[in-house]
């Protein structure tokens, strides 16, 4: 039997279009902010969570903009596009920095896997389902490596 966990992460998008990233202490990655679902709360609420955690800044959930799951780590990923409320940017334990990305810094800094995730959330589309190793995605029938 295999164990799958689900985390979740929050593409916010202020007005002007940019999108709130964080560079991960434990990996130098940029990324949107998110982690593990806790076993009592709700996807969207986790998101929040995760994203005022991680920066600062508190959000409402919008909609629900993709799943992706990592092959290799069996990680399956509910990422929503927020708008900000409130806060002030903010590194934590487990961000060494936050900044607002254009979409050409998100698809000029972030590995592939992730920056997708980004982009999907600034399209207007249904959610979209992928898969990825860690670094890049997979195309279906594609086996992770």
């Amino acid at each position: 039997m295999s164990l799958h966990s689900v985390s979740v992460a929050g593409v916010v998008v202020r007005e002007d279009g940019r999108v709130l990233v964080i560079k991960r202490a434990d990996n130098g990655a940029w990324e949107a902010p998110g982690g593990v679902l806790e076993l009592d709360e709700r996807p969207e609420e986790g998101a929040c969570r995760e994203v005022l955690e991680e920066t600062g800044i508190k959000v409402e959930t919008e909609r629900l903009t993709g799943v992706y799951k990592n092959m290799k780590r069996g990680v399956i990923a509910l990422v929503f596009r927020c708008r900000p409320v409130g806060g002030e940017e903010r590194t934590s334990d487990e961000s060494v920095d936050v900044r607002w990305f254009t979409r050409e810094e998100v698809e000029g800094h972030m590995v592939e896997a992730y920056a997708v995730r980004v982009l999907d959330a600034l399209g207007a589309g249904a959610p979209q389902v992928r898969a990825h190793d860690g670094r890049r995605l997979l195309s279906y029938g594609a086996p992770a490596t």
